[in-house]
């Protein structure tokens, strides 16, 4: 048998497919939000949709800019090849929603429910999210770059090809959650509070590894003293 020579071929992580949204001419809208309402090539700029009822929406090649989504419920609607640039507002009820080719630019939330979603080929580029709640959701081709992350929510969710570039990640919650090729690595700040356990199947850097080495510790029941 022939000896194996050389270095092994480090394996390296899976590239995230990202969206390339191209919004065609829009048209204005200016009328509120409707249960299981088909919305195509819109454009929703500076509205009040707090509060408004958005269930099972269909938002396709359309951009929300600048609205304020304020307790909005848009449980299962659908937001395909769009964008949304600049929302703002606390307790958006996105749960079981599905974002599909979709840009989310400098959006400033708190407590957005998206538990139990679908994020296919989704940029969260900018901003601020806290309290994020993507339980038992389904993150493929996404990537989160130069925003922050206040206490998101990934418990028992599937992350495959997922990317957190130049982004702050503080008290993650990993528990219970299946990861594929997702790269931790070029996050600025990075804090794990729960479920550091489900990391198998992420890439972090040397410096990470040292700064969550008592993370690591805890979880393993190992005592550190001097």
């Amino acid at each position: 048998m022939g000896g194996v020579t050389g270095k092994a071929k480090r394996k390296t992580v899976a590239p995230v497919r990202r969206p390339e949204v191209r919004l065609p001419p829009l048209a204005a809208y200016e009328g509120r939000l409707e249960p299981d309402g088909d919305y195509d090539g819109l454009e929703f700029a500076g509205l009040d949709l707090a509060g408004q009822d958005g269930a099972g929406a269909r938002f396709m090649d359309c951009a929300l800019r600048d609205c304020a989504v304020d307790e909005a419920r848009l449980t299962s609607a659908r937001f395909l090849d769009s964008v949304l640039s600049g929302i703002r507002g606390v307790g958006t009820d996105l749960a079981g929603a599905t974002l599909r080719d979709v840009e989310v630019v400098d959006a400033r939330l708190g407590g957005v429910q998206l538990h139990g979603a679908v994020l296919e080929r989704v940029l969260v580029r900018g901003g601020k999210l806290d309290y994020l709640n993507l339980r038992a959701a389904r993150l493929k081709d996404v990537v989160f770059e130069g925003c922050v992350l206040a206490e998101p929510d990934f418990g028992g969710a599937v992350l495959e090809r997922v990317e957190f570039r130049d982004c702050v990640v503080t008290g993650a919650d990993f528990g219970g959650a299946r990861l594929k090729d997702v790269d931790l690595r070029a996050v600025q700040r990075l804090e794990i509070a729960r479920g550091v356990d489900a990391l198998a199947g992420a890439v972090i850097s040397t410096a990470q590894l040292v700064d969550l080495a008592p993370v690591f510790a805890a979880a393993l029941g190992v005592r550190v003293e001097d």
